[in-house]
């Protein structure tokens, strides 16, 4: 009886040791933060400047077909205006102001479209080049993982290396920048857009 509870006090005793070594030797975590590397790397800020740049040139073609819209209503409420005109001309006037109001219509769609389906693109650009920075640095530093901040409640702050992703980013932004550009965007992509889907319309 003796012999049996020392033999299981010593075997609890050993899953105790293997226990303890097993996890000094667990995985090694690092971290990331995706919206840190967004928006203070080269690469990120390029984007966001993409970005910007093709929300400008949607929203100033929206504005120029408010802006017509807006002057040929004030000439519908002018008498005057309307009594000077023939009748073929004022028809004329009708058919421009309707094409008009579809076109915003369309414009408007189009925008929140394009500009979800180019913040999609570039989430999914800068997603990919953090994992392969991350990759190198997870090299470099013998991490197992890494994983992204935000998804954390806590992170050991040696272990975050979100700093180090950067510099890794920029180092890529150099290079490319070199011989390319970072974004598909170009200037007459909102051009382009617009362009397609009125001939898919027509069709």
């Amino acid at each position: 009886m003796r012999n049996s509870k020392f033999f299981l006090t010593t075997l609890a005793l050993c899953g105790m040791l293997a226990g303890s070594a097993f996890a000094s030797e667990g995985p090694v975590i690092g971290a990331v933060n995706l919206a840190t590397c967004v928006n203070e790397s080269k690469m990120g800020k390029k984007e966001q400047e993409n970005l910007q740049n093709l929300q400008k040139q949607m929203a100033s073609m929206i504005e120029d077909t408010e802006k017509e819209l807006k002057e040929i209503s004030a000439k519908f409420e002018d008498s005057e205006y309307l009594d000077s005109l023939s009748p073929k001309a004022e028809e004329e006037l009708k058919t421009r102001f309707q094409t008009l109001q579809e076109d915003m219509g369309r414009y408007q769609n189009q925008y929140y479209q394009v500009m979800q389906h180019s913040q999609y693109q570039m989430y999914q650009k800068m997603s990919a080049n953090i994992a392969k920075a991350s990759e190198k640095v997870a090299k470099q530093k013998k991490l197992d993982y890494v994983v992204n901040k935000e998804a954390c409640f806590y992170i050991r702050p040696d272990l975050d290396i979100t700093t180090t992703i950067i510099s890794e980013l920029d180092k890529s932004f150099d290079l490319e920048s070199k011989g390319k550009k970072l974004s598909d965007n170009s200037e007459d992509a909102p051009l382009n857009a617009i362009e397609e889907s009125s001939l898919e319309n027509a069709g």
